[in-house]
């Protein structure tokens, strides 16, 4: 099987979108094509041979060649004529805007073109960490309590602390701040509303448990082992940043049968039916034996890999198992039938 991997995009987590798709090289087997959107949304066929983090930073992918996209797929500009880039299914490895808001699932699906990711409804939903809240408790999934705050409304709130401020519409850690009072409430406000113009404030709970669980479903659903994350209050931006380059199998949380049955319930609920054709990961907390969903990460960094005990083949079997879309056929009888009413 041949994979395109679709990386990049307009966001503030492009440069973490790089890191992940470099490290496919390692953890798939099978051919891969790299597909490159840049900052100015202008697409590019990376050598796979030759890629790396430096040949971004420095501007020399723009000597790569530039691809079009269009209905069936990309295509590459001869001096006569277009090459179509040919493989058989693309991976959406964009994080953030784009890859995670439901644009890239738009283009894609508009023209056609099969893909692993989350699909646009999911999408929209997912990058949005009210709506997030909103679907799980839908769904039977508990959230923690929380505020929201716009960045034009008064910044006069009564909160108990310590809480975290996050921006909405945004991941990797980016604009998070962790506030003990209320003197560090106006600075935590300024940096998320430099990223987004609403935030979520929930309690910050010390030395909560915090679990993640990555998954698809197939024939049926494949699970990754239960990681609990190693980190201090919350992991930032740049450790992050490194995490995303992970390729090696992390340690599996030391949970009993019943907890880890808990989360796995917690998933499928969160996955169906909106995820189909997705691999994702879910952040859990658990307080007081009770599962709370943190957050959806609906393109995780590395795509999670690192969770999973063969995560090639995993890819290899969502590929088969990909939502359809219903077949429309041209047709054009009812306009007609109204004309031959109105005798035209």
């Amino acid at each position: 099987m041949k994979i395109g991997i679709l990386f990049g995009g307009k966001s503030f987590e492009h440069e973490i979108s790089i890191v992940s798709a470099i490290s496919m090289k390692k953890v798939l087997k099978a051919e891969l094509v790299y597909i490159f959107c840049d900052y100015n949304r202008d697409f590019y066929l990376i050598p796979t041979d030759k890629i790396n983090s430096k040949r971004f930073s420095s501007g020399a992918y723009k000597k790569d060649k530039k691809l079009t996209l269009k209905n069936g797929g990309f295509f590459q500009k001869n001096m006569m004529s277009e090459k179509k880039i040919e493989f058989d299914i693309a991976l959406n490895l964009s994080h953030g805007a784009d890859g995670e808001d439901g644009k890239f699932a738009s283009l894609l699906e508009f023209f056609e073109i099969p893909f692993i990711g989350p699909r646009v409804e999911a999408s929209s939903m997912s990058c949005n960490k009210l709506f997030t809240k909103m679907y799980a408790k839908e769904f039977g999934v508990k959230t923690l309590d929380y505020k929201t705050l716009e960045k034009s409304s008064s910044r006069d709130i009564d909160l108990e602390y310590p809480v975290i401020v996050k921006p909405t519409r945004l991941g990797s850690s980016i604009g998070i701040s962790i506030l003990k009072n209320q003197e560090e409430l106006d600075y935590a406000l300024d940096v998320a509303f430099e990223f987004d113009t609403q935030v979520i404030i929930e309690p910050f709970i010390k030395g909560i448990k915090e679990y993640n669980l990555a998954g698809c479903k197939t024939d049926s659903y494949k699970f990754s082992i239960v990681e609990e994350p190693q980190k201090e209050e919350f992991l930032d931006f740049d450790k992050k940043y490194l995490d995303f380059s992970r390729t090696k199998r992390v340690n599996e949380a030391k949970l009993s049968d019943k907890m880890v049955e808990k989360l796995q319930i917690a998933f499928k609920k969160l996955y169906e039916p909106l995820f189909a054709g997705a691999l994702i990961r879910c952040d859990f907390f658990v307080l007081e034996d009770e599962v709370y969903l943190n957050e959806i990460n609906s393109v995780p960094g590395s795509m999670a890999n690192y969770l999973f005990d063969d995560f090639n083949s995993t890819i290899i079997d969502l590929a088969n198992f990909l939502p359809r879309c219903t077949k429309v056929s041209a047709q054009y009888k009812y306009i007609n039938s109204i004309q031959a009413a109105k005798g035209k």
